[in-house]
């Protein structure tokens, strides 16, 4: 059975609008390293349109971006959105029935789906259908934004703790 994986840099006062506070190249390799390791990833319409950015080959870019892109590309993406009509190169279209869906695909694969974005995270949460959440924690306060938690938080018991960078520790919680 597949684990739902919500994982998001977060700034100190709960925030994960991340440009702000863009990873460095050590958590950047991390996030490459994460990223390859998924079973595949499951977005909402907005952050799976900024994540089309991957899609496409930049000439500026160094080995890690190539990196990250090639493995990114490589897994399968589930897009939870009723106004699109068509998904890009190995992304499948999730329209109806969000629970069904969610389910069908923890039955029927194994490892880890990330969950990108917080407003589907907290669908998905209040499906009861969230195992673990990620909270990668960065020393910088932004006084608003899209908080890590679009409403209230489920009850968390922290399972881990990993300094990942000298500036961020991931926190990692299950439902309690």
């Amino acid at each position: 059975m597949a684990k739902l994986v919500v994982a998001l840099n977060q700034s100190l006062d709960g925030y994960v609008d991340h440009e702000p506070f863009a990873p460095d190249a050590v958590l950047f390799r991390h996030w490459v390293e994460f990223v390859r390791g998924l079973t595949g990833s499951l977005y909402g319409r907005r952050m799976y349109e900024v994540m089309r950015y991957w899609d496409e080959d930049h000439p500026e870019w160094t080995p890690d971006l190539r990196d990250f892109a090639a493995a990114w590309r490589s897994q399968p993406k589930w897009v939870v959105s009723r106004s699109l009509k068509s998904v890009g190169p190995n992304a499948t279209l999730v329209a109806d029935d969000l629970e069904a869906a969610i389910r069908g695909l923890k039955a029927e694969l194994t490892g880890e789906i990330q969950v990108g974005g917080p407003e589907l995270a907290q669908s998905l949460t209040d499906l009861g259908l969230v195992d673990e959440y990620r909270l990668y924690l960065h020393p910088v306060v932004l006084g608003g934004g899209k908080p890590f938690f679009a409403a209230a938080r489920p009850p968390l018991r922290l399972v881990a703790s990993d300094l990942i960078t000298d500036q961020v520790i991931r926190l990692t919680y299950i439902s309690a």
